[in-house]
Order: structure tokens, then C-alpha cells, then sequence
């Protein structure tokens, strides 16, 4: 700001700092929480008091609480006995777990007192005290009359219309109806104050509280509402805050007023001076309106925030926001299966045989009717949530029970699952008329690897023009009938010549950082602008960018905060992060993506190679360019024998269960430099899980799929020609046309 001096700041708030696990992602991993970092994200509340905080840091989290219980969501199966309910209770009360407020919550409503979950967990009584206020409001809103002072109490303990809704069996719109219009308990908003009130804070960030005076600095300049995408977790990450703040930059440079609501503390969208106003709330339809009606915006951007806006996009429409961008009816076209096909018979595009289950018998039906192997999932997710590729009925019929977890206000998605096809994202942006590509990606993994974790090469390094030509035609097509302004991304299947549609969403995709950097056009500002009314010819963005070198994005994975846990990946996301290589050829951007993501290449030594009977015949060229360079080959005793038929020097090594020294020994003896092994059969070994495992505890680059080890075989052999070379990537955009 303007003054230069610095103040301490006046706290007359409380703030939680609330971290967002992602265990359901690694179910081999152990859920006790210790020295050893396991969360993936946090979530920032801040109240007046204590109560207001924590129930607004839950709802915060994402998870799908909207505060602390009463809101419908179970901790403990309700089939339990009273015993084994109190053991459970007991047992996650004494270790350290993700969801252990919870179960202060469900002690306190068993009428355990606050001295005996104080002896079992350790946590502070006043804390515990608390909590026990907060559980006793929620019974006396349940059996109490919902009159002014209940319901104003109940706000300024934070809970949130839908729990009242949930404890009175009614619909939320009522509640809000009745807390607004009829009772006029309305939410005020406090100012954080960075100045400590000697001076007029330039850029103070708001909260909601209740009861309070209003300290909102709303004005009637013409300004836009960015939502944001809410705590990190797999699946929603920093690359939609990087759309945010570009949206909140554009913004800024056409002369609107931007406002961010979010309530990411990592971000920088949640800097004080990214925008013109911050607002840190939790991103629920209820907290979202309310900033809307204080602020009475020109519109909304949704498209930005990964899913978490999508999710509220039509709430906010029926509400009688205006919805900047694609409209949500046509986003939802793109989400809804139904919907989905429907557009793309009537484009005369493909997609791979499918259908949908709300129970088990109707998806057993389906499957074998489609042809085993399936790819299930639930519908409207980020990051393949609950996504599995399913072999036969016993393991679909394991799947079921588990995926109505996942989202169980929506059915099934089965689809066929396109063994040994090519992965392709498109990336575009539109203004309603005109379309223009921002980037072809191509997979590096075979599919099955969901898209966030593969990684991608742009250009294309495999594929010929006649199918990226057909690609660009589709995607301009799609972008027509739904009418996109603004982003899209579009992931495509290729498969002895035909491509397969998979997914299109009207909305920024989680490789528009990477693109954008690729290529040299700030692709989420433009879209931006886009969304207010400018065109793309006006913005000087009419033709795709293609590079004269090539950009790998590799993923980042937090297997080594996951002991034991296998490295495999598969259709449900697990990686935390990226990083890109650049470079004149593919092997040496692959090389430095890999370098990047803290896996390092040897260029000499010995290399392990085990893969399953399919990929004995593929993994002979990656052998024998490794054989020509000097590399000591290893390999188990079936990978051997089919190595040595292809006239490959090759030492047979032990498996786990056949002797000693076997490949472990090995590996923990340093005298491997390389794995290559693909997992074998519908399930992982355990031997071949201790092998990986064992890779990741000694930072031994572990392969698992052939089409990684040819990437990886190429970029040694890069590496080995001639020396890495440091260029700027503002010096790769003034050649990239």
C-alpha cells in the first residue's frame, strides 16, 4: 500500500488453518496422522468467535460436510453396534486421523464427558468445550421451534442453512428464504484490518460474520466475481488459481473491479492485492450468494475454479446471478452423460460404447453387454475420483459399493475401456464465433492413466497431420454446438484410426498453465476478456501457435509421504503437482521434465527389467537401445528368457520368493540404477508392489508402462549425445512462429 510503516494487526477474529487430506486416494497408506507431512492442501476460515470459524473451515474443506455434522454425512457405518460404535469412537480418538473432530462430535452425542476425550485424544478441554456447545445448539435445533433468536444464535455458531435445513427436514431455499426475507438476519462483513485502524487500509480482505457492523466496501463501479477453487487436493490444484489471478490481471487492465471469493490460504488469488476486493469464504452456493448480494455484480466467472464453481454454477443461475462465460445449461450438456451423447450423435462423433447404472444388477447388465475390461466412475467428479478399470463381475460388484460414496446423488458412468489407445488434450478458447486451438497434447502413457497424471508432450510427437487435422475439426465443432466462450478442453481416445471422444469441459482445464507457458499467450486473460464481451479479433489471438520446440509436462506424486503404497498409476488421479521441460527435440524436454520432478536418468549402470507376458514383445527395442549404450541389463526369469530370444545379453535375477539375493536385496544394495516393470494381471503382486515401493524408499527411477520407458530410453540417449543447455523462455517465444 501507501504507508511505510509497519502495524500490528488487530485480531478480533478467530482464523483456522484446516488441512484437506486425500487418503481415499491411497488406500494401502495408513491413516494415522504423525511426523511425516500427509496432507495435500489446507482451507482458511475466519469467524468471531471460535464456534463460527470451525464450522466454516469444515464446509471449506470440500468434503462434502457443510460444517461440523448435521448435514447428513455419516464418520461411522450406522449398521454398527452401540459396543463397536464406542470402540471405533475410542480407537479414533487416541490416534491422530483426518476426520478425528468428527469423532469428538460423535463422543459428545454417545455422552462421553469432556475429561474422558480429553484423556483419550489429548486435545485441550476448552477446545473440546466448545465443541460440546456446538453439539448441544445442533439438538436444540432439532427439537426446538426455528424461531428469530434460534436461528440467529445457530449463525453465529456457524452453521450453515443447509445443517438447519437438514435438522428441520427442510429445503434449503426455504431456510435462506425465511433467514433473509422474513426475518431479516443477514450476514454482516468485517474487514481484516492491515493497518490496525491508524490509517485506511488499502487492501483489506473481508469475512462473514453475524451481528456485527458491516465493514464492506462495496461500490457501484461495474465489477466481476471470481470464484475460486477452494483447498488443493488431488484432482484441484494451483493451475485454477493461476486462471483466477490471470482473470483478476485482465480484469484489472479493461477497467473492472475484480473480486475473488476463496478460501485457499496457499494461493495467490488470496494475496491482499490480487484483486480489488477478497472475500475469504467457503465456496457453498449459500456463502457465495451472499457476497453476490452484498457486491450485485455484472456477472460471475465459473469457468476458472476447476470444478468447485461447476458444482453451484446452476444454483447461481435459478438465484438470478448472471453467469459470465458458456452458460451453465451448456456446461451441463457437456456433464451430463445423457445430454453428452445425444450432442455427439447428433455431430456424427464417437465415443466409447457406454452407459449408465444406478445399482448393481442394471451395471452387471451393462458390462456385459459393453465387454469386459470397463472403466467405471461416478458422474460429476474432478480428478477421477472413485474411477477403476474393472476386469469381471466380482470386482464390478466390489466397485459398486464403494462408488455410491463417491457421489451418491448421481448414477454409474461404464464405459468401454480402450486398451493400448493414444491419449490426446486439446486445449481451446472461444468467443462464441470464432475458435481457436491453444494446444494439442499428446499422452506419453498408455490410456488408462488418467489425464492428470500422464505426461504430455506439445506438440504431438507420434501423431501424423491427417489426425490432428481431423482433431482440430472435431474440437471446432464441439465448441459450435455448445457455444463456448471462453475455455474448453476436450480428451480424445485414438484407436486404429478412429478417434473416440472421452470428455469435453466448457471451462478452464488443468493444463491451461502449461499450455499457456508453451506457447506464449496468457490463454485464461484472454478468455477473461472474452467472457465480458471482447472477441478474439479484437484481442489478436486468431490462429493457433505452433511451437518449433517441444514442451513435456510431468507430474509430481507424494508416494514417498505414502510408504507402502504402490506407484501404479491408473484412471484415478494421485499426482500433486507438475513441472514442464522445454527444448529443441522431445528426448531432452523429456529428460528435463523428469529431472524436474526429482527423478534422474541414469546414463550408465545397471537396469531391472520384470513386465507382464503382453509386454514382453514391446520392451525388446527399449533393451536393446539400452544393450547399445552399455547398460547392464537384469531381469526376472520369464522377462529373460523372452529378452534373450531377441538376442539380448541378459542376467536372470530372484524374485522375492525364490532366494536370495533377490531384486530388492539388490536395489537396497545399490546395484540397480533403473526399473522397468509393469504390473502383472487385474491386481498388482505383492512382490511387485515391495519391488516398486522398494525403488521409491532408495530414489531408484521406477518405469511402469512401455510407452514411459521408450520417452525415458530417448531421453538418455539425448542426454548422453550432448549436454543439457539452459535457454529463457521468453528466448523460445520470439522463434515459436
Amino acid at each position: 500500500g501507501c504507508t511505510s510503516t509497519f502495524f500490528e494487526p488487530t485480531i478480533d477474529y478467530c482464523v483456522f488453518k484446516m488441512p484437506r487430506f486425500t487418503f481415499e486416494k491411497f488406500p494401502r497408506a495408513k491413516w494415522v496422522l504423525g511426523t511425516s507431512m500427509k496432507a495435500v492442501g489446507e482451507a482458511m476460515s475466519i469467524g468471531r468467535n471460535f464456534k463460527e470459524a470451525l464450522q466454516k473451515g469444515l464446509r471449506s474443506l470440500e468434503t462434502g460436510h457443510y460444517g461440523l455434522g448435521a448435514d447428513g454425512r455419516l464418520v461411522i457405518d450406522k449398521d454398527l453396534s452401540e459396543k463397536d460404535k464406542i470402540e471405533l469412537i475410542k480407537e479414533r480418538l487416541r490416534l491422530p486421523n483426518a476426520d478425528r473432530i468428527f469423532f469428538v462430535r460423535e463422543a459428545l452425542k454417545c455422552n462421553m464427558s469432556i475429561d474422558q476425550i480429553y484423556e483419550l485424544s489429548k486435545i485441550d478441554r476448552w477446545f473440546i468445550y466448545n465443541i460440546k456447545e456446538i453439539v448441544e445448539l445442533e439438538n436444540e435445533i432439532r427439537r426446538k421451534k426455528l424461531t428469530p433468536s434460534l436461528l440467529k444464535k445457530a449463525k453465529k455458531f456457524g452453521f450453515s442453512d443447509y445443517q438447519i435445513a437438514y435438522l428441520k427436514g427442510e429445503d434449503e431455499a426455504k431456510i435462506r428464504s425465511f433467514r433473509k426475507k422474513k426475518k431479516k438476519i443477514i450476514n454482516d462483513y468485517k474487514l481484516v484490518d492491515t493497518c490496525a485502524g491508524e490509517f485506511e487500509a488499502k487492501h483489506p480482505y473481508f469475512y462473514s460474520t453475524y451481528g456485527q457492523e458491516d465493514e464492506s466496501r462495496s461500490t457501484k463501479k461495474k465489477k466481476v466475481v471470481i470464484l475460486g477453487g477452494g483447498p488443493n487436493r488431488i484432482g484441484q490444484g494451483i493451475e485454477f488459481d493461476y486462471c483466477c489471478c490471470h482473470a483478476s490481471y485482465a480484469l484489472s487492465e479493461i477497467g473492472y473491479e475484480s473480486i475473488i471469493i476463496n478460501s485457499n490460504p496457499e494461493t495467490v488469488s488470496t494475496d491482499y492485492d490480487t484483486s480489488d476486493r477478497l472475500y475469504f469464504e467457503p465456496l457453498t452456493l449459500e456463502d457465495v450468494l451472499n457476497v453476490i448480494d452484498k457486491e450485485k455484480p455484472y456477472g460471475v466467472i465459473v469457468q476458472l475454479g476447476g470444478q468447485t464453481p461447476l458444482n453451484i454454477a446452476k444454483g447461481l443461475e435459478k438465484a438470478g446471478v448472471n453467469i459470465l462465460g458458456t452458460t451453465p445449461e451448456n456446461i451441463d450438456i457437456a456433464e451430463d452423460r445423457d445430454r453428452f451423447k445425444k450432442m455427439l450423435d447428433k455431430l456424427n462423433l464417437i465415443q466409447p460404447a457406454n452407459d449408465t447404472a444406478t445399482n448393481l444388477k442394471q451395471a452387471k447388465r451393462i458390462a456385459k453387454r459393453i465387454g469386459y475390461p470397463v472403466i467405471v466412475r461416478p458422474s460429476y467428479v474432478l480428478g477421477g475420483r472413485a474411477m477403476e478399470i474393472v476386469y469381471d463381475d466380482k470386482s464390478l460388484q466390489k466397485y459398486m459399493k464403494e462408488a455410491v460414496v463417491a457421489s451418491p446423488k448421481h448414477p454409474v458412468l461404464i464405459d468401454k475401456f480402450l486398451e493400448d489407445a493414444i491419449e490426446v488434450d486439446v486445449d481451446m478458447i472461444a468467443d462464441g464465433k470464432r475458435q481457436v486451438i491453444g494446444g494439442i497434447m499428446e499422452h506419453i502413457e498408455e490410456a488408462g492413466v488418467h489425464s492428470g497424471d500422464s505426461a504430455m508432450v506439445l506438440p504431438p510427437y507420434s501423431l501424423n497431420e491427417e489426425i490432428i487435422g481431423r482433431l482440430r475439426r472435431q474440437t471446432y465443432r464441439i465448441a459450435r454446438e455448445l457455444e463456448v466462450k471462453g475455455l474448453m478442453n476436450v480428451q480424445y481416445a485414438i484407436k486404429d484410426g478412429k478417434i473416440y471422444v472421452l470428455e469435453v469441459n466448457p471451462r478452464a482445464s488443468r493444463t491451461i498453465p502449461f499450455v499457456s507457458k508453451a506457447i506464449g499467450v496468457p490463454l485464461a486473460k484472454l478468455a477473461t476478456k472474452v467472457m465480458v464481451g471482447y472477441n478474439l479479433e479484437e484481442l489478436g489471438f486468431t490462429k493457433e501457435v505452433l511451437p518449433k520446440y517441444t514442451c513435456v509436462k510431468e507430474s509430481v506424486f507424494p508416494f514417498t509421504r505414502f510408504p507402502g503404497v504402490d506407484i501404479i498409476l491408473g484412471p484415478e488421479m494421485k499426482s500433486t503437482g507438475e513441472v514442464m521441460g522445454i527444448d529443441s527435440d522431445f528426448g531432452r524436454a523429456y529428460v528435463k521434465s523428469q529431472i524436474a520432478a526429482g527423478q534422474i536418468l541414469p546414463t550408465e549402470g545397471s537396469v531391472f527389467i520384470s513386465v507382464k507376458d503382453k509386454d514382453k514383445p514391446r520392451v525388446i527395442p527399449v533393451a536393446r537401445k539400452l544393450q547399445d549404450m552399455g547398460f547392464k541389463l537384469l531381469a526376472t526369469k520369464g522377462t529373460a528368457e523372452s529378452l534373450s530370444k531377441g538376442n539380448i545379453n541378459v542376467k536372470p535375477v530372484h524374485k522375492l520368493h525364490e532366494g536370495r539375493p533377490h531384486v530388492v536385496d539388490m536395489i537396497k544394495s545399490d546395484e540397480i540404477h533403473l526399473i522397468i516393470n509393469t504390473p502383472s494381471g487385474k491386481g498388482p503382486k505383492e512382490d511387485e508392489i515391495k519391488i516398486r515401493t522398494s525403488a521409491i524408499l532408495h530414489k531408484i527411477p521406477c518405469i511402469t508402462t512401455i510407452p514411459g520407458a521408450l520417452a525415458s530410453v530417448n531421453g538418455i540417449e539425448s542426454l548422453r549425445k550432448k549436454r543439457l543447455e539452459v535457454k529463457s523462455l521468453q528466448d523460445y517465444h520470439k522463434g515459436k512462429r
